[in-house]
């Protein structure tokens, strides 16, 4: 029997019509992109760091490169600098590209296609910090300790070039010594490079293990990935997961995000925080800590889960993606919130930090974009460009839209999964419970990592129960994947 295929990136269209997201820009926007240049570097006063081996780490197939980084060795610890792409500059408050912007305020990844919060023009080329480019950029300066405290740091505008767009898997391999993993051919052949990244993940180890000493939480998940064919179909489906190099750069945002959100406190001006309150269901966390030997204290407390999870993740690694899942379903999403100069703000219990921004993808989210303004108005000493009402509604919009863009992309990677998955109907699977809300109870399977719904009779059940499910039914173009216990 022949299938017709799911057109997936007309579906990926249609989803973000329907979430309320511009998939075109307006004409006043297209516009102001068509008027859009490099700067005349030689008018601007910045510093200029055109000189440091910066390098940028990301995705194999990144464009929208908003981060570059570099390391110094010193007596005190290793200074890290990281360069941010000023995409205020091409984006000024109010202009019909912000609008388009605050619209939407995310980029939306589906796996078909990408959906730009930023035009090509500015977000893959002229604000993309790419390689052998000279580039405006805001710096996070840091002085990194053997401990991973961080002191001594700075933030101010500069020129800066990128010297070696690198990617996440072959830095990766490199860096951890994989048997037959050769370097990069841009790190082979520049032992300086070899010697910047050896640093830099030196001092991505000394934050990390602060970090996670403080109670920032371990998880190994894995992230779908549909792999098209030429003609738009899908051809496989693969698992992302962390590795060294992609821990390097979350351990420098971090960083590099609450000093921001330090530097704009300490100038008195408010920001927008990213926030995982306290999770609501602590008491189905210990349950399954318990159910594997653990004993959580009867408070939330991200010490005492970050213990467990190492135990887990050291005792049983094959399973402890399943136990990653399940406990960040049981935390709850994440929200932004403003927070005034002086007020008490809810920290990133995942993270275990208490100052928290977005501030160092301006290129892909509207916060980031946000904080930049913020932190171009305490560079000149001026009041912040937003009252706090408006603050507030810009970073509940945040908040709503990234909602929608997680929908959408579920939605595209599971009408994939599910055209995959067609030739596979009738047969069994292990698999985890994933959630329950009143829509139903969902499922995840081990192998492949695709999430589905279960149908018929369901008792008992919560999320982290392990069950053997039958692959009952699927429907590419609708993403449904329905899924019974056997």
């Amino acid at each position: 029997m022949s299938y017709r295929h799911p057109d997936l990136r007309a579906i990926a269209r249609q989803a973000m019509l329907n979430r309320g997201f511009l998939v075109d820009l307006p004409p006043d926007a297209e516009d102001q992109v068509r008027s859009e240049s490099d700067p005349e570097f030689r008018s601007i006063k910045s510093r200029d760091l055109t000189s440091f081996l910066w390098s940028s780490i990301d995705n194999d197939d990144s464009r929208d490169l908003d981060q570059v980084e570099y390391a110094e060795e010193e007596v005190g610890g290793i200074r890290v600098y990281v360069g941010i792409a000023d995409v205020d500059w091409f984006v000024p408050a109010q202009s019909p590209l912000d609008r388009a912007a605050g619209h939407n305020t995310t980029s939306v990844y589906t796996g078909v296609r990408t959906f730009p919060m930023l035009p090509e023009r500015l977000s893959t080329d002229l604000s993309s910090l790419n390689e052998g480019e000279r580039r405006l950029a805001v710096v996070i300066e840091m002085l990194v300790s053997g401990d991973g405290s961080v002191s001594d740091s700075s933030l101010y505008p500069a020129i800066v070039k990128n010297k070696a767009q690198l990617a996440y898997n072959s830095v990766a391999a490199w860096l951890e010594n994989e048997a037959g993993a050769q370097a990069p051919d841009k790190v082979a052949r520049n032992r300086d490079l070899q010697k910047q990244l050896r640093l830099q993940d030196m001092a991505a180890q000394y934050l990390r293990e602060r970090r996670h000493e403080a109670g920032a939480l371990t998880f190994h998940t894995t992230e779908l990935q549909p792999i098209m064919s030429a003609e738009g179909l899908v051809v496989d489906l693969q698992s992302k997961q962390h590795n060294r190099a992609t821990l390097l750069i979350e351990d420098f945002m971090i960083a590099a995000n609450q000093t921001t959100a330090g530097f704009l406190e300490q100038r008195g001006l408010p920001s927008i925080r990213r926030v995982v309150k306290i999770p609501e269901r602590w008491d189905r966390i210990r349950t399954l800590a318990a159910a594997l030997g653990g004993n959580l204290s009867p408070e939330p407390d991200a010490r005492s889960l970050e213990a467990f999870l190492l135990q887990q993740q050291k005792s049983n690694p094959t399973h402890f993606p399943e136990l990653s899942l399940s406990v960040i379903k049981l935390l709850g999403r994440g929200e932004y919130m403003v927070k005034m100069p002086g007020a008490e703000a809810p920290g990133h219990f995942g993270l275990a930090v208490e100052n928290y921004s977005h501030s160092t993808a301006p290129n892909r989210r509207y916060s980031d974009l946000l904080t930049q303004r913020l932190l171009k108005a305490a560079f000149t000493g001026k009041r912040s460009p937003y009252s706090q009402d408006e603050m507030v509604e810009l970073a509940t919009r945040c908040t709503e839209k990234e909602d929608d863009a997680n929908k959408v992309e579920r939605l595209v990677k599971k009408c994939a999964a599910a055209a995959m998955l067609r030739p596979r109907v009738g047969q069994e699977f292990d698999a985890i419970v994933s959630g329950i809300n009143a829509s139903g109870t969902w499922v995840r399977l081990l192998h492949p990592p695709v999430e589905g719904k279960l149908v018929g009779e369901v008792k008992n059940l919560d999320v982290g129960h392990r069950v053997r499910v039958r692959l009952e039914s699927v429907n590419p173009e609708r993403g449904f994947i329905d899924f019974e216990l056997r």
